[in-house]
């Protein structure tokens, strides 16, 4: 029932049968906080970002109840001098809070049924122990680590389930505030404990927990620290997974890269801090087994929540989406975050809560977000074709699907009108005659070709470079885009440049047919003329 005592090393050992990628330096860690200042450790991470699997792996390594050694002996942390030191030298307590949560429902006693379901597992793994009727779980803890003279190991896996599912039930989260208090947040908790990792989705911050748990060392999506580099997989990862199963690497990054960490090797005093690349290894791994690079997003995080959070009509929330959707950086204060997913009162609130589910990247130097990836972004996307509160951006979406087929149509008028329409209503004035906002006009007008291709910004040809190329997506029948862009010059000129500089040769190895598509900007007239010519490419 979610709860487990000598869980043994039975829930990791399904993931190192299929396709693992070593994340066990995350142990090394760990075992420098044990029994220290920084033995409370709270990692949170968006769903499907590892963090049950690292949750798992720590069961495996730390639990006395079986032997560990061949299962860890072939990965990294064999290599590590702690290794020995930790290994099945603790009883683990595992509690899974949202299999408990979703298996009993929400009754009154819901915290008293998980601690009753602790305390029994604790009684039957010492059954030569006696304790006293009116014992809670702290006081039989700190019974069997006195008579044993060990500390356990407690792993509490999306530790904030219950809070985020049942905020509205206070007298709930009163006894489970209770119960964390009495656990984390006492003199003898240093005395029954050795270590505490949990894991969340949410930062601890707020929820009535936070004078609870504020001894514990928080790692998450904008402050990651040294766990930065140990949920989610980094480029060796993915290279040495793209080797493997024979898939583009490149793609693959385009696809789910965009989580930038600061990692550092927390060994040393002074370290070079450098970022890391961090992709999403759900996604990844979905990908790789169905050899197909494709958005897995929606599939593994609930869509809906995005499109709520997307239709609270904030100030500001209308341009900072088309400024995320365009490939724009936007500073925000991450701090002003409440940590309640149900009240979020501004854009700055909505955009942090964003960042820990995993829809945005932060970049803890410049104080400003992202979107991470192609995946993510054609949520976004698709989002904002059914948003009900902002028309604006949702009609944009809307006339760029139009515009798309009128491109694939060859009506070169209807693509004139098109992003015409687009440059006169969505582009700021300041910027209207800027050669740079021709091009950002087009990538706007062009957002809905994000469901069948994948763009590719200033692609050199060794003469120069193409401006906008659009890649068809796998087993898409639609041709390849090539878009060059002329201010004051004319749509001929842009074609011409096309041919003479071979921008559709450098295209390998694909093949099919590609369209060349030139849109100039007269800043006189303000007109938009557009021209579209094709060839095909053996």
């Amino acid at each position: 029932m979610g709860i487990y005592i000598n869980r043994g090393n039975s829930g990791f050992v399904k993931y190192t049968n299929s396709e693992y990628v070593d994340k066990t330096r995350m142990i090394a860690y760990i075992n420098s906080t044990l029994g220290g200042a920084n033995m409370l450790t709270c990692v949170s991470r968006p769903r499907r970002f590892g963090k049950s699997m690292a949750a798992n792996m720590l069961c495996a390594y730390y639990d006395k109840s079986c032997d560990s050694s061949s299962l860890f002996e072939k990965f990294e942390i064999a290599k590590d001098p702690s290794f020995k030191e930790h290994l099945n030298k603790y009883r683990v307590i595992y509690i899974d809070i949202t299999d408990f949560t979703t298996r009993l429902g929400h009754p009154e006693n819901l915290v008293v049924n998980m601690q009753n379901k602790v305390i029994a597992d604790v009684m039957k793994a010492y059954p030569e122990f006696t304790f006293a009727d009116d014992s809670d779980l702290m006081d039989i803890l700190l019974e069997v680590a006195t008579l044993t003279d060990e500390r356990f190991i407690m792993i509490i896996d999306e530790w904030d389930a219950m809070c985020r599912e049942l905020s509205d039930r206070p007298e709930i989260m009163s006894d489970y505030v209770s119960l964390l208090r009495r656990l984390f947040k006492g003199s003898n908790t240093s005395k029954v404990f050795a270590g505490i990792y949990m894991t969340g989705i949410l930062p601890i911050k707020k929820y009535g927990t936070q004078s609870a748990l504020n001894d514990f060392r928080e790692y998450s999506m904008t402050t990651p620290g040294p766990m930065g580099g140990f949920l989610g997989f980094n480029d060796d990862d993915v290279k040495m997974l793209s080797e493997e199963y024979h898939m583009d690497f490149s793609e693959l990054k385009r696809w789910y890269d965009g989580y930038e960490m600061d990692t550092f090797d927390w060994r040393i005093n002074a370290p070079d801090i450098k970022k890391t690349a961090i992709y999403n290894p759900n996604s990844v791994m979905t990908a790789i087994r169905a050899r197909r690079c494709d958005n897995y997003w929606a599939q593994s995080e609930a869509f809906d929540s995005l499109q709520r959070y997307i239709d609270n009509d904030f100030n500001g929330v209308k341009e900072t989406l088309e400024k995320l959707i365009k490939g724009e950086p936007v500073r925000i204060n991450v701090l002003r975050f409440g940590n309640d997913m149900n009240d979020v009162s501004d854009n700055e609130e909505l955009f942090t809560l964003l960042i820990h589910l995993g829809y945005l990247t932060y970049d803890l130097n410049f104080k400003h977000v992202t979107l991470p990836n192609q995946e993510i972004r054609e949520e976004f996307v698709e989002a904002l074709r059914g948003s009900k509160s902002h028309k604006e951006l949702s009609e944009l979406v809307r006339t760029s699907d139009k515009l798309l087929e009128a491109l694939w149509m060859r009506d070169e008028e209807a693509v004139a009108t098109g992003v015409e329409y687009i440059h006169n209503h969505k582009v700021a004035p300041n910027f209207y005659n800027n050669e740079q906002a021709l091009r950002s006009v087009v990538r706007t007008a062009f957002l809905g070709a994000i469901d069948h291709y994948i763009e590719i910004q200033e692609l050199p040809s060794g003469k120069g470079y193409a401006d906008l190329v659009f890649i068809p997506r796998r087993n898409s029948n639609h041709p390849i885009l090539v878009i060059e862009l002329k201010w004051n010059d004319t749509a001929e000129t842009a074609i011409s440049q096309i041919k003479n500089r071979d921008y559709p040769e450098i295209i390998t190895p694909l093949a099919g047919e590609i369209l060349l598509v030139g849109i100039s900007y007269n800043s006189g007239t303000k007109k938009h003329t557009c021209l579209i010519d094709s060839m095909t490419k053996e």
